[in-house]
């Protein structure tokens, strides 16, 4: 389908040229326009916040109009704002996105939340906010009933499975900065974005390539994390343009029924030298009680929790052994 190139039209200040984009993105057949207009609008001018608003009666710079046109007749086209402005917020940090990562969804910020709160649980010594010197994975066993530790204490570790910009593992790393976490892809250039994230943030994190939980093979490995792609092969021409169009078709098709990386990630489990205490998976709709299920069937987990996103679809799915 052809789009229009946006050209501004007069305009004296701010706030119309904001209005005026709204109402070209709405009639481009654009979801949310104008958050869209806002955020491309923020980006040009470099501002954000109080600023942005303080400014909506300023006259609109000459300087930065060939930019936003630009960014206009790309969003018009279907391109995600967040490809254009390079970024998207996640757990209260901006983090980089390009078209090779899946932008960051707000519902990922609940299985980061529910992660932290169950390891808390599991490993009192290693919560977020603890002394960094208590923080092992030994320590953790030792005081919750889990198999006895050998040798030196290690960190608790935490394996990110499909790193994508790194959000998940980025986040925990910085939330919770006495763990050593990893963090796998299939994709080498979203482990470069993922690895400039690390790097904005100040985290460590330990960025590996390879399919599933191969790259981590001999690995002790006691919280395992991964919102993998979830989407049924068949569904995804009927997606948004945004989505289907533009984002990577590897973060987004999970096979006939959108099932196939949790199954294979099930039947990957032998190659860690134990299974996780802690697993958490973000899913599609309508697959919760089939995810469960595998969590079950696995038999390495005696409590299986269900997590409903801020639309109460149940949206993650989390084992655990107590």
């Amino acid at each position: 389908m052809k789009h229009d190139v946006y050209v501004m039209p007069r305009v004296q200040s701010i706030r119309e040229a904001f209005a005026e984009a709204s109402s070209f993105l709405s009639r481009s057949g654009c979801n949310e326009p104008h958050r869209s207009a806002q955020l491309l609008l923020e980006h040009v001018l470099g501002l954000s916040g109080a600023a942005y608003y303080m400014a909506l009666a300023d006259a609109f710079p000459a300087d930065v109009r060939e930019a936003w046109e630009a960014g206009v007749t790309r969003r018009a086209s279907g391109e995600p704002v967040q490809y254009i402005i390079g970024e998207q917020e996640f757990y209260g940090r901006a983090f980089e996105v390009t078209p090779d990562v899946l932008i960051p969804r707000p519902e990922t910020e609940l299985l980061v939340e529910a992660i932290l709160r169950y390891a808390g649980e599991l490993w009192p010594a290693a919560a977020p906010g603890a002394a960094a010197h208590q923080g092992s994975a030994a320590d953790g066993a030792a005081q919750e009933g889990g198999a006895p530790a050998t040798g030196a204490a290690r960190p608790l570790t935490a394996v990110d499975i499909g790193a994508g910009s790194g959000a998940i593992s980025v986040t925990l790393a910085a939330e919770a900065p006495a763990w050593a976490v990893c963090a796998g892809d299939i994709s080498p250039a979203a482990l470069a974005v993922a690895g400039r994230n690390a790097q904005r943030h100040g985290t460590a994190v330990d960025l590996r390539l390879g399919d599933l939980l191969e790259p981590f093979a001999g690995m002790e490995t006691d919280i395992l994390v991964s919102n993998p792609p979830y989407i049924p092969g068949g569904d995804i021409a009927g997606l948004q343009r945004e989505v289907r169009d533009h984002e990577p078709r590897t973060a987004l098709d999970g096979g006939a029924d959108g099932l196939d990386p949790y199954r294979r990630m099930m039947e990957q489990l032998p190659l860690l030298p134990a299974p996780p205490r802690l697993i958490g998976f973000e899913l599609g709709f309508g697959q919760a009680e089939q995810v469960a299920a595998l969590l079950k069937a696995a038999g390495h987990w005696n409590e299986i929790i269900t997590v409903d996103d801020l639309a109460g679809i149940p949206r993650h799915v989390l084992g655990l052994s107590r």
